[in-house]
């Protein structure tokens, strides 16, 4: 219980203390020291609580918190309403107003009676998800110290506001522990909100009107999913007599439906999923690390975590209909409109809303073969993603650029940053990392259930997957002409990326021990005993492949040293001037030969496109939402 505690409480003094700290090497000093304990705390909590084994509940009593976040509710409705009022933005007034509203009149006037019996709970998915907010959280929060330098040495036009950054970083994560071991629905209501604020205020750090404006569509996209668990709340409370998350789980009354439709919907509007797609979007505007961590690596995770939490309530019905359909459908699309860009930032935005869709769709099916998927690639998504955005955001402060046809060769012009963002897009797609392993257990779950559609959506999304991923690496991979550069990155950064690069690598290695011994055990204790997901000889595939990983590059250069080659130049569009780079075109004059990508842009109407997506997925939640009341009404 202290320990839980501390992980919750922890963040936010430390953001208190950086919120005042006015001195960089001071604030660094904090950064690390805070985010070393953290770190260390959560890795021996979340030992212990595995070798224990069991789940445990914490908390019975707890009037005096209760009116504290009654009153931290109340705090942030006012600021929502003051910064609203400011900017002239009506939507996000009206819907902090109407949650609050709710919450307060369920809380002092309309609740039957207690029926919370643990406040807090925590089992493997738990421990799991505070492994991924302790370690990739701070390790971001680290690299935040030099990258925010770097910004600020090349962006002057923009206000230092470092200590407010990094004060509402640790928000974030104080807010990300309070979510993930809330077992009571409205403690997890208040601390969903909170990283709807943090997330807002980090997205309007430089206060331009682009960003202002992009900030505002993050908050009244996830307030409008802040109404839904608003009204699943109450919902749960007055008709079904049922407080805590735990307690949903485990009622049997077809009317539970409800709150799991109303739930489900705020999950879908976290976790970016169409038509809410645009708030992840948009917020690309912000600071890179502020990117890595609210939308990649923890908070647009706690949509989906949500949704696999529910995931055993969702089988068989229109609100398990309803996630699989939405999710499935985002990830192909996202995944087609990835390929139109070449802002890498906007790749990773698009890449990041495409998997959650993946994640979304394993937990509308909600057997324990999907969830067992989706689990695997909260996990690997979480560490490649942070890699990726960290390296990108380096790459944009050394280069002065984050577009992907400026990355030409970058493995020979910065070695270390495309060796990093090498391993970080191998991750995502290649094998034998766990992203390619985790959509292999997705596929052939989809395919055990029966559901031809989402089978189709995870294949024609791959394939487009495979094409953006693949062009980007081989830009990194080609020939260049440029001489190394010094490595301008500094060591702040590179304690983080080197950190994610070790874990991306070590995750891949240990795949097999993390699908035997913590995801088989997790959905175990979830829906009972259950066959394997994946069988021996899936894992004997596993170890093959991560062998070759190893022993063919040792082949390809034992092989490459003894042959002999002879150089030749080549045909490059003009005569060759002997380098095989350049040429003289028919004007005679010399022009240096261009490796361009094809972003499809002349077939994928960016703009049409997402209008279309919108209107579908709407139309999907719409039509399943009518048919989930038509199946509530049975249910009376």
């Amino acid at each position: 219980m202290e320990f839980v505690s501390f992980l919750i409480l922890f963040p936010f003094l430390a953001a208190i203390i950086l919120a005042a700290t006015k001195d960089n090497n001071a604030r660094r000093f904090v950064v690390y020291v805070s985010s070393a304990i953290i770190i260390a705390v959560a890795i021996y909590y979340s030992v212990t609580r595995l070798i224990a084994g069991e789940s445990v509940e914490y908390l019975e009593s707890t009037e005096i918190i209760d009116k504290a976040m009654l009153c931290g509710e109340v705090f942030l409705m006012g600021l929502i309403v003051v910064l609203s009022y400011k900017h002239k933005k009506l939507l996000p007034a009206v819907l902090s107003v109407l949650q609050t509203g709710l919450i307060i009149w369920l809380e002092l006037f309309a609740k039957k009676g207690e029926h919370v019996h643990a406040h807090l709970f925590v089992d493997r998915f738990t421990v799991i998800m505070c492994l991924i907010v302790a370690v990739v959280g701070c390790l971001i929060c680290v690299y935040a110290t030099g990258y925010l330098k770097d910004y600020h040495h090349h962006h002057t036009e923009y206000k230092d506001r470092r200590c407010f950054f990094f004060g509402m970083l640790f928000v974030f994560l104080g807010a990300m522990f309070g979510l993930i071991f809330s077992n009571n629905l409205i403690w997890m209501y208040f601390f969903w909100e909170i990283t709807s604020v943090s997330s807002f205020l980090l997205i309007g750090y430089t206060k331009t009107e682009e960003a202002v404006n992009n900030s505002f569509r993050a908050l009244w996209m996830n307030l409008l999913g802040g109404v839904g668990f608003c009204l699943a709340i109450i919902y749960a409370e007055l008709v079904l007599e049922v407080g805590t998350l735990q307690q949903l789980l485990h009622t049997f009354d077809g009317k539970v439906l409800v709150p799991v439709v109303l739930l489900a919907f705020a999950g879908l509007t976290k976790s970016a999923q169409f038509p809410f797609s645009k708030w992840l979007l948009g917020a690309m505007v912000a600071p890179t690390p502020s990117s890595a961590l609210l939308h990649s690596a923890t908070m647009v995770k706690a949509g989906v975590y949500l949704l696999l939490r529910l995931a055993p309530l969702m089988i068989g019905n229109f609100a398990g209909y309803m996630v699989a359909l939405v999710g499935g459908f985002t990830f192909f699309v996202a995944s087609v409109l990835a390929i139109t860009k070449s802002d890498g930032k906007s790749v990773l935005a698009y890449s990041t809303i495409s998997n959650l869709g993946l994640i979304t769709a394993c937990a509308g099916v909600g057997t324990p073969q999907t969830v067992w998927a989706g689990i695997a690639l909260v996990i690997f998504h979480a560490v490649s993603k942070s890699l990726l955005f960290q390296t990108v955001g380096a790459i944009e402060n050394t280069t002065g650029s984050r577009n992907i046809e400026d990355m030409t060769g970058l493995i020979k012009k910065y070695p270390y940053l495309g060796t990093a963002i090498g391993i970080g897009i191998a991750a995502m797609y290649l094998a034998p990392f766990g992203m390619l392993i985790s959509k292999w257990a997705a596929l052939k779950s989809f395919i055990d259930s029966g559901n031809v559609i989402l089978v189709l959506f995870l294949c024609f999304g791959s394939a487009t997957t495979l094409f953006y991923w693949s062009k980007w690496l081989c830009k990194i991979l080609t020939h260049s002409s440029d001489e190394t550069c010094d490595n301008k990155t500094s060591s702040d950064q590179w304690v983080s990326i080197g950190t994610h690069m070790a874990m991306a690598i070590a995750l891949c290695a240990a795949f097999p021990v993390i699908a035997n011994k913590l995801l088989q055990p997790l959905v175990e204790s979830i829906y009972g005993s259950v066959g394997t997901v994946l069988s021996d000889t899936d894992i004997i595939i596993m170890v093959i492949m991560l062998v070759s990983m190893v022993v063919i590059p040792v082949i390809g250069k034992f092989m490459g040293d003894s042959i002999k080659t002879t150089d030749a130049t080549e045909y490059v569009a003009g005569i060759n001037l002997g380098d095989n780079g350049s040429f003289v075109d028919s004007f005679g004059g010399s022009k240096q030969m261009h490796h361009a990508n094809w972003y499809m842009t002349n077939i994928v109407n960016e703009n049409k496109w997402h209008v279309a997506a919108n209107f579908i997925a709407s139309g999907i939640i719409v039509i399943c939402g009518l048919l989930a009341i038509i199946q509530i009404g049975g249910a009376f």
